[in-house]
């Protein structure tokens, strides 16, 4: 009995400690999968920002996050990041459907500034896009977008501020949405910051093409592509809606005060502190009667605490001029003050988006290079409009209908077209790299808070039932016959402003 009892406790004990190595192992186990699951978290980069440092070219506080405790921040990377986009996983949407019986000649013609898209392209027509280039462009990159049969894949290299990255590749997937099928694989380098980077001067004269860079401006001195900025899809931090319902509000606005009542002066509110010397020295011309302006400091923050009751864009359409003047790089204004209708002075610019080289002076606003004082030049504006209303006003309406032209369905025209021509340029299959994560409406919309939420979904496309416009094709003759027509009415407007001061 006691030799018996002794291999029983002896047993017992094995299988006691037994029971603790699995044990132990299994919490090893658990402890080492949720340590690789908890840096897996840290090392994930999202379109909201997280794990991301800004750019280092264009300095912004690093992003804060109220997603609670640890927790609840990787849980939410987690659903987000890898579970979303495979739960919602559908197969791609059918081509238009009237597209069997539409030929090129039936479909609209896009807009002539869309011819732009191929000046813009022509650094690689000869070299093509190599997979060697597009990376040299990595080094000027916020993120990397590869879209590879209809699904969109986001590699993130820093943050960018505020909501950009979000509302951008937003707009990326809208256009899937609006085009199923027709979106050809593509792989490009975005930069979301303000100011172009790849000089023409450091460029040429070598044997090397440059690395191709999309954006939202560039200059006649830069090779980078501009791009539709992310506030046609929404800027919640303003509150600003998507473009489509943001032009509505503002004409009805404009058509509440008629052209003869609206007040003779010319208008601008802004933020003068982006290290903007334009908008520094505008500050000096507020004065009615001197110089018939009205100039005002926009404050962001006393706006957001109010709830941007001073700030609605459709209630600043009550004078005949409106000014627009570049900030740090060009501004995301400019379709918005073109689309009040009053008489649009624009003050100099060096910087260009996609459809700012489609306007004419004199046709859809007012160009001011001052010859000698800025406030002066903007009085000879305004004193011109005041004596010759009926001109000055066609011209204010003229830059509404051009807006009014460019709805949605125009700018993703212009986003297929230019990436469509990008495409057949490069000289690999895409892939997306190993680093990146795929992106699609629902995970987007996961990262997003409620605000923004709201104007997503305000926002989102419909799928075309027919194909894009009708691009014009390349001709460079064109686009320089339109800079000298500009050119020559800008320099004919300096020397009658010079006439003047005489």
């Amino acid at each position: 009995m006691g030799g018996y009892s002794r291999n029983h406790h002896a047993n017992s004990l094995r299988a006691k400690s037994s029971r603790l190595q699995i044990f132990a192992l299994f919490a090893l186990a658990l402890f080492s999968l949720t340590a690789l699951l908890l840096f897996k978290v840290d090392q994930t980069r999202t379109v909201a920002g997280h794990n991301l440092e800004p750019t280092p070219w264009h300095l912004f506080p690093p992003k804060q996050f109220n997603d609670g405790s640890r927790y609840t921040r990787t849980s939410k990377i987690i659903e987000c990041s890898y579970l979303t986009c495979r739960r919602h996983s559908s197969s791609i949407i059918q081509k238009p459907r009237d597209s069997s019986q539409q030929s090129p000649n039936s479909l609209p013609a896009c807009p002539s500034f869309f011819r732009w898209i191929h000046q813009d392209l022509e650094p690689w027509k000869k070299s093509r896009i190599s997979v060697s280039t597009l990376m040299e462009a990595r080094q000027f990159a916020a993120f990397r977008v590869t879209i590879v049969g209809g699904r969109l894949y986001a590699d993130f290299y820093y943050a960018c501020v505020q909501s950009r990255a979000m509302f951008t590749i937003w707009g990326l997937l809208q256009l899937l949405r609006r085009y199923p099928g027709l979106v050809p694989d593509v792989d490009l380098m975005f930069d979301c910051m303000d100011r172009p980077v790849l000089n023409r001067t450091v460029y040429s004269g070598t044997n090397r093409p440059p690395p191709p860079l999309f954006r939202y401006c560039t200059t006649k001195g830069h090779f980078d592509i501009p791009f539709p900025d992310w506030s046609f899809w929404g800027w919640p931090e303003v509150n600003i809606e998507n473009w489509d319902d943001e032009f509505r509000s503002i004409k009805q606005g404009s058509q509440a005060t008629p052209w003869t009542k609206k007040w003779p002066r010319a208008y601008w509110k802004g933020n003068p502190d982006v290290d903007s010397p334009v908008r520094e020295e505008l500050m000096r011309c507020n004065h009615s009667r001197f110089w018939g302006a009205q100039i005002m400091r926009q404050n962001w923050l006393e706006e957001a605490r109010g709830g941007f009751e001073q700030s609605k864009l459709s209630n600043q359409c009550k004078h005949r001029y409106k000014i627009y003047a570049e900030g740090f790089a060009w501004s995301v204004s400019l379709k918005y003050i073109l689309s009040c209708g009053s008489l649009t002075l624009i003050i100099a610019p060096q910087y260009e988006d996609f459809f700012s080289r489609g306007l004419a002076p004199r046709e859809n606003y007012w160009p001011i290079y001052p010859t000698t004082d800025l406030c002066r030049s903007i009085k000879f504006a305004v004193d011109w409009g005041n004596r010759n209303p009926s001109e000055a006003g066609t011209i204010g309406r003229g830059g509404q209908d051009f807006m009014e032209e460019l709805p949605m369905d125009r700018v993703y025209d212009y986003m297929f077209h230019l990436i469509n021509e990008y495409s057949k340029l490069q000289d690999f299959k895409p892939f997306p790299p190993s680093s990146a994560q795929e992106v699609c409406m629902e995970s987007l919309l996961c990262y997003a808070d409620p605000k923004q939420r709201e104007f997503l979904e305000k926002s989102t496309a419909s799928p075309s039932s027919s194909y894009p416009c009708t691009l014009p094709p390349a001709d460079r003759d064109i686009i320089s016959s339109w800079i000298q027509k500009r050119q020559k009415i800008i320099s004919d407007l300096q020397k009658q402003e010079k006439m003047r001061a005489m």
